[in-house]
């Protein structure tokens, strides 16, 4: 904090109303800075023998300390010059030596001169702040400490997410993989039609919930890109190294002159999809048949009419197959005949 904030020059005045006359009165000089910065003070520390131990309260950018003159001059600083009589501090009228510096990092410089030694900051970020903090308070060793962990540290990966480019990769993840797998197939090259308006923004979309749903369940369930299937969007969901169900996110839209492909976002099935594959990350062979009855889905018609239906693949086996053998293939507007397009695009 600079001293000459606190100071006027020696020709300007400051008038004063008197109540009694109204008539201007001129202050000195002298009061009138003592009018200006009532609350600070300019002094010098001095380190006397066997102060050493005497605590002082610093006031860093509104975070307050407590430590000893010990500590401040323990090591050949910016702080020592400060508290051995050599540099100017302020303080203010309740006694904290003010230090305008943000207070964020100014603990760990405190254990520096304390301790010799201090465990850098999580990320990057904080190492960097830490090391412009003890680059302003001329701490050269721990400089040198915060450059060597930028040189040394990597930033590890809050997730890996692998990207399959062939089929046999693709099964040698799922087969060898303990946890269930949420796939994401995406291929935009791959179609012969247009896209209708909003497809773009609905494949992005679909995406950025691949990449929030990686990073909320890392750990439980393994997520992996693909970029060379026939499908242009398509969510696949694995338990144990088997199918369970999938989601097709494309449909081919008729429209007046031509056919076009359409994209949608089915958020809420994906959702629901990935909590149901949930139920195969347990060491259990297979999940409890009571859940997999819970959130199985019931078998829709061939004629429905709805916007998003639900077809299960029948298996060629007898009818009481068990569940675990069924997979839900979820095509959401499978087809249309109509443009969703708003009018005038």
């Amino acid at each position: 904090m600079s001293g000459d904030s606190c100071h006027l020059p020696l020709h300007q005045l400051h008038l004063q109303t008197q109540p009694s006359s109204g008539s201007p009165a001129i202050t000195p000089p002298h009061e009138a800075s003592q009018m200006a910065c009532p609350k600070t003070k300019a002094n010098s520390y001095r380190r006397a023998a066997g102060q050493g131990n005497k605590y002082v309260r610093l006031n860093v950018g509104g975070t307050l300390f407590y430590t000893t003159l010990q500590v401040l001059t323990r090591q050949d600083s910016m702080l020592k010059a400060m508290f051995s009589g050599r540099k100017e501090v302020f303080s203010d009228r309740q006694g904290w030596i003010l230090i305008d510096r943000s207070g964020k990092h100014f603990g760990s410089i405190l254990t520096y001169l304390r301790e010799g030694v201090v465990t850098l900051p999580p990320g990057r970020q904080g190492v960097l702040e830490l090391l412009a903090e003890a680059k302003y308070y001329l701490i050269q060793g721990l400089v040198e400490l915060c450059q060597g962990g930028l040189q040394d540290g990597k930033e590890e990966a809050l997730c890996v997410i692998p990207v399959v480019t062939s089929t046999k990769e693709e099964e040698k993840l799922i087969q060898g993989c303990t946890k269930p797998v949420v796939k994401l197939l995406y291929n935009r090259s791959n179609n012969k039609y247009s896209y209708t308006s909003n497809s773009d923004d609905n494949l992005l979309k679909n995406i950025e919930l691949f990449d929030k749903l990686s990073l909320s369940y890392n750990g439980r369930v393994l997520f992996i890109k693909d970029v060379i299937g026939d499908e242009i969007c398509c969510w696949s969901f694995y338990g144990q190294g088997r199918k369970l169900a999938e989601v097709c996110c494309t449909s081919i839209v008729y429209a007046t002159e031509k056919k076009q492909t359409k994209v949608d976002f089915p958020e809420a099935r994906i959702y629901e999809e990935t909590l149901n594959v949930l139920l195969y990350e347990t060491a259990l062979p297979v999940p409890d048949n009571t859940l997999l009855e819970a959130t199985r889905r019931r078998h829709a018609p061939s004629h429905t009419h709805c916007g998003s239906h639900s077809e299960e693949e029948e298996s060629p086996a007898h009818a009481g197959v068990e569940l675990r053998e069924r997979v839900r293939r979820i095509h959401v507007k499978r087809y249309s005949t109509h443009d969703d397009r708003p009018l005038g695009l």
